[in-house]
């Protein structure tokens, strides 16, 4: 599963349950839909632990970060699911959001480069 546009791109390895994100994100809530769809998707398939590498990621606007939050959630209620986001300690929308997706799942991991 990938969407891939001019500005970003998201690739999901099924093999390691990595989706991995980059580029730059600023679109608005509903042009985010085909990427709920793809989150759900993956979270459908119930592995133990997905990863989010969002070190290429180099900005994600208030739309996203609110989609990335709902898709946090709803992957908490799961309780099967572990979540481990690896990001880049240069990007500053990750190091501000990070607190606020482990409040919406205390278990999440976060990795730092």
């Amino acid at each position: 599963m990938e969407i891939i546009t001019e500005e970003y791109s998201i690739k999901y390895d099924v093999a390691t349950a990595t989706i991995t994100w980059q580029g730059i994100m600023r679109l608005n809530g509903k042009e985010y839909a085909p990427l709920t769809t793809l989150l759900n998707d993956v979270m459908a398939q119930e592995p133990t632990q997905i990863t989010f590498n969002l070190q290429g990621l180099k900005a994600l606007n208030s739309s996203g970060i609110t989609m990335l939050g709902r898709f946090v959630f709803g992957l908490q209620k799961k309780k099967t699911i572990q979540l481990l986001m690896q990001g880049s300690k240069d990007i500053a929308w990750q190091k501000k959001s990070v607190k606020n997706f482990q409040r919406l799942m205390p278990k999440l991991q976060f990795e730092w480069a």
